[in-house]
Parts: C-alpha cells; structure tokens; sequence
C-alpha cells in the first residue's frame, strides 16, 4: 500500500516537471517572423500585371490561422507547385495600387492578436486598402482591427466619400463603420431641432455668442432644400414651436423697447445698446426661418405694430459709433418684415401698409447716406455697410408696397418723394410712372363699368 502511494507521488512529479520544461520552452522560443527564411516553410509570391514580383517568407501554420485564403490554398485539395528548399508557393495576384496594402496585410497576419494591434495604419486611406485586402483574403481577426481603427478615427470628407463607396460592398462585418453616417430617427432629429430653436432664440451670455450664431446657422441649414431635401418636414408641431420661441424672442426685444423709451438719456448704457443690438439681430435671423416655414404673419403684426417706437429709440438715441450699426440692423429686419408685405406673402389691411410706408421711408432715406459714409479707420474694426443688393432690394419693395395702396395715397407718397432733398433714394421712379399712367387710363378703363352700372339701374 504503501509502495502503491510511492509510485503515484513519483508519477505527480513526473508531469508537473514535464509540464514545466514544456513551458519553460515555450517561453525561452523565439517567435516565428515574416521574412525568417531558416522557418519558413511557404513563399507568398506577390505580383501585378506590370511585372512587380516580391516573394516573402512565411509559416503555413500562421497563414492556414488567420486567412481563409491560404487555408484553402495550402490545403491538400489545392494543387501547389513546390520551388526552393521544398517550400509551398502561393501566388497572389493584384493590382498595381493594391501592392503595398497586400504586404501590409501579410506583416498584420503575424501582429494582430484578439484583433488588437500596434498604429499600423497610417491613416484612413490606407487602412481602407487594407481592409478590402483582408476581406478578399479572409482574415478575421484584421478585419475586426481595421473596422475598430476606422470606426473610431475621425474622416475628413473626401475620406467620408471614400468609404462610401468602398465600405457597402465589403459585407455585413463592416458595416459599424457606416454607423456616423447613417440616417438618423425623425425623432431624434426633431429633439434636437427643438432643443436649438429654444438656444438660438435665447439671450444667452455674451461669452455664447459663437455657439448661438453656429446654432442658428444649423437651424437654417435643416431647413434648406438644396442638393438634398430639408433634414426634417416643417409639419404642425415643428411650426408652433418656432412661433413659440419667436414670439418669446419678440417680447425680450418689446420689453426692452418700453425700457429704452422711458429712459432720459437714451443708450447712456452700453450694455443695453449690445443688447438691443443682438435681438435685432435675432429677429433678422428668425425672419429667414419664419420665411422657410411661411409662418411669418406673427412677427410682420408685431413688428409693424412697434414700428412707431422703434423708430423714436432710434432716433433719439445718443449718437454713438454703435448706433449706426444699430440703425443698420433695424433696417434689416424692417427690410425683411416690408418684403412679407409688399410681395404679399402677408397680407395686412390697406392702413397698416400705409403706416409702414410712412414710417420706414423716411427713416430709410435718411439712414442710408449715414450708413455709406461710415468707413472704418482700423483693418480688424468691423464693417457696418449694407449690402448694395439689399439696397436695391429694399427699394424695390417699398415700390411693390407703394403701387399696392389706393391711387391717391400713391400721389400724396409721390408728393412728398419729389419734394424731398432725399430724392435719390429710394428711387421712386417706377412706381411714379405706373402711377402717371393708371391715372391717364383710369376714366377709359373704367368706363365700361359707369355705362354697366347704369344698365342696371334701368331695370
């Protein structure tokens, strides 16, 4: 019995000395290297149709491993040609731009581990020749590394489009890296554009400017059909939330319009002054977007309704250099709220349009030569001009708002428009001869209707 325990001791210490030579050998064993001629038992034969011709030593138990490829090629139902030292040869044939991501590919096979691998790929490009390499030759496990580099960098567009055309046809084991570009839910894309509008409406800190003004130039490009239709469809609930947050917009700029007019000295703080001057251009802003979703009746009645009082800060304000941007931003919006109306994308009663007529060209007329004879002494001073088309622009639409009223409150703007020392502009003239000339025709034209009128009086 005692013999019988002996043995099995002597047996127990036999293994664990066998298991620990065996790993110390495996541990003390140089690792296997492409390129290592006096192991390896295959050449990889690499060619292109424009002669270039490179073999590499390799080890067929790496390559049968980690490439379907040369599995199927080194297996014993695939016919093999035998060269130097009784190795097998594997031909691989390419294309001439493929070459070099072909001998990546084969260096990878003998680095990728759990599909973790060393910066190996150089950028975006050439990981995506790798990738279709690794893909024709199947090799998983670079597959797997080569989706993990390209799903994780970050592209610049040409290689966005790149990928666009390669990335589809490589199969489903790819496709994580389309993930950034593919089609996102409507309801996302809709959290997100409410989650804006209320930003970009908002008064944030002065330190916020930049992200507000990026925010709103997003919120236009959502919204704009070019190349491609807009991200999201302007239906009910999109457009009561923009009236909602334009409306609040309107009121911050109304509150501060009844505070500047109660004050003394107007302006005497510059903090309003900025202020004043970031609203209108807030309201520019929302009128672009107010246009896009044809929404914008609200903020034309509201602005007109104002008109008489943001004038009269304007001009009894102190006179700063702020304050000609300021009047250059009010003619801006004011610009756009009389295009809503004198092209009829509003429509308001005949003594609104009249109101607004009489209030902004005056004003207008006025500010422009003010406005144009303002250069700036310094190179980093921001400019204050107007764009000369929406000079002309403007002056187009007071001539659509003027011939839309009744002909006698045409002559009486005509009147005062000969009289004026501002006679240049606007410029007057079409609406002064579409004027001279209803009025020439008017009794020949409208003839037919008295001779109608009595016709039906008779019976």
């Amino acid at each position: 019995m005692f013999i019988y325990r002996f043995q099995d001791v002597l047996n127990i210490c036999s293994l664990v000395c066998s298991a620990s030579m065996e790993s110390l050998v495996s541990e003390t064993r140089t690792p296997i290297r492409i390129g290592d001629r006096s192991t390896s038992d295959v050449v990889v034969r690499i060619r292109t149709q424009d002669g270039r011709d490179d073999w590499f030593y390799c080890h067929s138990q790496v390559l049968i491993e980690k490439s379907k490829y040369f599995a199927d090629r080194l297996s014993e139902n695939w016919p093999t040609c035998q060269i130097l030292d009784s190795r097998n040869c594997v031909e691989v044939y390419c294309q001439e731009s493929e070459f070099d991501h072909h001998v990546s590919v084969l260096r990878l096979l003998y680095n990728v581990i759990d599909g973790f691998v060393d910066d190996m790929w150089h950028g975006v490009k050439n990981a995506l020749g790798i990738l279709q390499v690794a893909v024709n030759l199947g090799c998983p496990q670079i597959i797997t590394a080569c989706v993990d580099y390209l799903e994780a960098v970050p592209w610049e567009e040409s290689e966005e489009e790149e990928i666009l055309k390669i990335i589809p046809r490589l199969g489903t084991q790819v496709e994580p890296i389309l993930a950034r570009l593919l089609p996102v839910k409507q309801s996302a894309i809709m959290g997100i554009f409410f989650s804006t509008i209320r930003f970009a409406t908002s008064s944030p800190p002065p330190i916020m400017n930049d992200l507000k003004s990026s925010a709103q130039e997003q919120l236009e490009y959502m919204l704009t059909e070019d190349d491609d239709a807009p991200l999201l469809a302007a239906d009910d609930e999109i457009k009561s939330e923009v009236k909602d947050c334009v409306k609040r917009l309107f009121e911050r700029f109304n509150n501060l319009l009844e505070a500047l007019l109660c004050e003394m000295e107007l302006f005497s703080d510059g903090g309003k002054m900025h202020s004043f001057q970031s609203l209108l251009s807030d309201l520019s802003w929302a009128c672009q977007i107010l246009c896009k979703l044809e929404i914008m009746r609200e903020l034309v009645c509201n602005w007109t309704d104002a008109s008489d009082k943001i004038v009269k800060v304007v001009k009894e304000a102190s006179p700063t250099a702020e304050l000609i941007e300021t009047k250059l931003r009010v003619i801006e919006v004011a610009a756009k709220i009389l295009e809503a109306i004198g092209y009829g994308t509003v429509i308001l009663p005949m003594a609104k349009r009249l109101h607004m007529v009489k209030v902004w060209l005056p004003f207008v007329r006025v500010a422009k030569p003010l406005i144009d004879s303002v250069t700036t002494a310094r190179d980093d001073a921001p400019t204050v001009k107007m764009d000369s088309e929406l000079w002309q622009s403007l002056e187009s639409t007071f001539v659509s708002v003027i011939l839309a009223l009744p002909s006698a409150e045409q002559a009486e703007i005509l009147t005062e428009w000969l009289g004026n020392e501002h006679i240049q502009y606007p410029d007057l003239t079409e609406a002064f001869e579409v004027w001279c000339y209803r009025s020439k025709v008017s009794k020949r034209r409208l003839s037919f209707l008295a001779v109608n009128h009595d016709k039906i009086n008779t019976y």
